[in-house]
């Protein structure tokens, strides 16, 4: 009887103790999106000619990728606590990065900065 109750046990800790394999292999295919849409940004931002194409890299890709990123931590950690705080940070950088690329745009749009390939 004692040997049933200590199995029963066990088993409800291995439950209790961490993510399922489906969940991690969740968590792990967002970090790989993650880090590739990441790559690629930084790639755009040192090939790239002028200041609106690189601007276009990496805001695009970076949100992607940080929001890949950001996606991982709540699957991971669930609706509470760290989760939520990815929640908010996925919010928050849909809210800044266009904002942040306009206004760069703009500004070097009234500093009279050319796109690659302009002659005057």
């Amino acid at each position: 009887m004692a040997v049933a109750a200590t199995e029963g046990a066990s088993e409800a800790g291995h439950a209790a103790a961490g993510p399922s394999a489906l969940r991690l292999a969740v968590v792990a295919a967002l970090v790989v999106v993650g880090t590739f849409f990441l790559c690629v940004g930084t790639i755009g931002l040192l090939r790239f000619p002028d200041v609106y194409n690189r601007m276009h890299a990496t805001s695009k890709a970076t949100t992607l990728g940080a929001a890949s990123m950001f996606l991982a931590g709540f699957v991971r950690f669930g609706p509470f606590g760290a989760g939520l705080t990815s929640l908010v940070g996925i919010v928050f950088l849909f809210v800044t990065a266009p904002t942040g690329a306009h206004l760069i745009s703009r500004a070097a749009r009234k500093l009279d900065v050319g796109m690659y390939g302009d002659e005057e």
